[in-house]
């Protein structure tokens, strides 16, 4: 779609129209257009301002958008930010798209948070965007945050939404490196949470093209069975926790079983499987005592 004139001569309402048609004959849904539509317009397109007109500037960047996700890139790095409960999280191929699975592990995050009570020192092993971290931060005021990643570049992303977090950012620190290795040693049997979205997808399971093609695989694969991180991370939580800590990871519904049984035998008190809004095993809670 053009438009010639610098003022624009096509409106937001026939740009929607023109994005819904042809979401829909690429097999998108017309939510996904609005969504775009409306990112560029800077604004919700409703009543008056469907019949605003596009400037040129406007238009070359909704027609580079609208080819980016037609050609199949997932719509969250096209718009390159996704909300993330009472977040705005910068993305992009560097790190995981937030996802709805995962913000239900940080409810349980923040209900083992909230049985300490006081000052509590949380970590969140390969925090990617920092989403759990910089949640945790934003909506306890008492928390301590240490966020750790293996990935420079995804450190990068982390890096830049923490800039944006505002006075929480100060209880927050990025941590370079693998797993618990990252973290300072004066931490260990400190911590009185510890939270991770580790990969835990096998090697050998097939992903959506959207998926396999985009996000980035270090943050997806867990080995051929995909409990390779989780394990480890298990294996090694009980010398960093305080008493009554707690390890909260996210895991596949199929894992529920074989990682209970490794956190009871790894030495935690208490195992519990927790499921995700589509009632799904998502998180497992373990506590020492």
């Amino acid at each position: 779609m053009k438009s010639d004139s610098p003022e624009g001569t096509v409106s937001w309402g026939d740009v929607l129209r023109e994005a819904t048609e042809r979401f829909n004959q690429s097999g998108f849904s017309e939510m996904e257009a609005r969504w775009l539509v409306e990112e560029v317009a800077s604004c919700e397109l409703v009543g008056a301002s469907l019949n605003d007109l596009v400037s040129n500037r406007q238009m070359a960047l909704y027609d580079n958008l609208l080819l980016r996700r037609l050609s199949g890139e997932p719509l969250q790095y096209v718009l390159g930010h996704w909300q993330f409960r009472d977040l705005d999280l910068m993305v992009d191929q560097r790190v995981l798209i937030p996802r709805p699975e995962t913000e239900t592990v940080v409810s349980h995050v923040l209900n083992e948070v909230d049985r300490h009570g006081g000052e509590v020192f949380v970590a969140d092993l390969g925090t990617g965007s920092g989403a759990i971290g910089l949640s945790i931060a934003l909506e306890r005021s008492l928390t301590r945050v240490w966020c750790t990643d293996l990935s420079e570049e995804a450190l990068s992303v982390a890096k830049a939404n923490l800039a944006g977090l505002g006075q929480p950012a100060r209880r927050v620190t990025l941590c370079h490196g693998s797993w618990f290795n990252a973290l300072p040693e004066s931490l260990k049997g400190k911590l009185h949470v510890v939270a991770s979205n580790a990969p835990y997808i096998s090697t050998t399971e097939v992903l959506p093209t959207e998926v396999k093609d985009w996000e980035p695989s270090l943050a997806l694969y867990g080995g051929a069975g995909g409990t390779d991180h989780l394990e480890k991370i298990i294996e090694e939580s009980i010398p960093w926790l305080t008493p009554q800590g707690s390890l909260v990871l996210e895991i596949s519904p199929k894992q529920a079983g074989a990682m209970s049984e490794l956190a009871t035998s790894a030495g935690f008190n208490e195992v519990l499987v927790l499921s995700d809004l589509a009632d799904k095993p998502r998180s497992l809670v373990a506590r020492k005592l």
